[in-house]
């Protein structure tokens, strides 16, 4: 969502001191200000950019769950450049970054379509790594697994020498294995896409890689086509879908089921593919914890069951709780899950492109809840459980 600087004389203010301040940090101040200025920012909340003579000023807002007006921000110089910010090296990114470890697999998809997946030095869980290219580079030693949580390989990161490590966040940065990365003294960004509540937000995020990897235009015009499709297909659907059938998602985790709120990315795709997510009205910051029963007396009001977690059949859910073979979507045949594409590990590729392909999701979602509209979609990231 873009936010709006409501005063005008406050706008010229802003862009005098950021054209005269020589990219001094001030990492405190809320990002308002920065998103009116950055035009390429359309769909994401979660980063903003902004392009000065000397450098690129790169906002990293709020970047993990439950954090309030937090802003990363970094400067990101170009190697041929002379010029040096006033600022906390750490917050000096030289670019084109050379070497970057990666701790989600989210983050490989958007190299690889800009075709930099040479400059991926490690990454987090390799077993769990769908794209063919990158788990050769693995297998041939090109790429190193740094592990993840306590697990973390201190030794490996200082030997794959890398200019940046891209993390995730999912409570303070104190936490886990975030302050065992700082503690090597390693440059570390954290990338917030999975917070994004706009499948088009999350896609935005492949224009941090473009800047990091001095290669903007071409990210521009891969979001721009993303974008393009994305949109299309949701006129298409709003135009001609009737009915909007009910949805509920996921599985309980033993006596609760954490449920996605009504302004999650998930319930958005479901939204612009012609459906009603069950909980559509809710609203949370993160996932919402309910009682089985709670969630099995709604449920018997639903059309279709998506996103089952990681089961394969209907036997793998009635075993959890026999109650669930009584839900409609179960006994009508109306059960998918977003699994259709794993590698021999476990690792789905619904997680790694399927972040920069939003497009693709909303037409398998839009197809299976209205097989009308593509009678010759083939399924790409869901199957049905049979």
């Amino acid at each position: 969502m873009q936010r709006f600087f409501p005063f005008i004389a406050g706008y010229f203010l802003l862009l005098f001191i950021f054209t005269t301040s020589a990219c001094i940090s001030n990492e405190s101040r809320k990002p308002e200000s920065l998103d009116f200025q950055s035009g390429r920012v359309s769909y994401a909340e979660r980063f903003s950019l902004l392009e000065t003579d000397s450098c690129t000023i790169l906002n990293i807002i709020d970047p993990w769950q439950g954090a309030g007006d937090v802003i990363h921000q970094y400067y990101l110089v170009k190697d041929n450049s002379d010029f040096h910010p006033q600022t906390d090296p750490s917050r000096i990114i030289h670019i084109p970054v050379k070497r970057i470890i990666c701790m989600s697999t989210t983050h490989l998809a958007m190299i690889s379509a800009l075709g930099q997946e040479f400059r991926i030095a490690g990454v987090s869980g390799s077993d769990f790594v769908y794209d063919d290219d990158i788990s050769k580079r693995i297998k041939s030693g090109l790429i190193n697994d740094i592990g993840y949580d306590s697990g973390i390989n201190s030794e490996l990161i200082i030997k794959s020498s890398p200019d940046l490590v891209m993390i995730y966040g999912i409570g303070s940065e104190s936490a886990g294995y975030t302050a065992k990365i700082y503690e090597l003294g390693t440059k570390v960004m954290y990338n917030a896409d999975y917070l994004e509540t706009d499948p088009l937000g999350k896609a935005e995020w492949i224009k941090v890689f473009g800047a990091l990897f001095c290669k903007e235009k071409m990210a521009d015009s891969l979001f721009s086509v993303i974008e393009s499709n994305y949109n299309l297909l949701k006129e298409y659907i709003s135009s001609h879908a009737g009915d909007k059938p009910a949805v509920m998602l996921g599985l309980p985790f033993r006596d609760t089921w954490y449920i996605s709120p009504g302004n999650s990315y998930i319930s958005r795709l479901i939204g612009d593919a012609g459906g009603r997510y069950l909980w559509e009205k809710t609203e949370s910051a993160v996932s919402m914890p309910f009682g089985l029963e709670n969630v099995y007396i709604k449920s018997l009001n639903a059309d279709f069951w998506l996103n089952t977690g990681s089961v394969l059949s209907k036997d793998e859910i009635v075993s959890i709780d026999p109650r669930l073979g009584s839900v409609p979507p179960f006994v009508n045949g109306k059960l998918f899950n977003n699994n259709r594409r794993l590698n021999a590990s476990g690792g789905n590729d619904y997680w790694e492109s399927g972040t920069l392909n939003p497009h693709i999701i909303l037409k398998d979602i839009a197809s299976i809840l209205h097989p009308e509209l593509f009678p010759d979609h083939g399924l790409v990231y869901y199957r049905k459980i049979e």
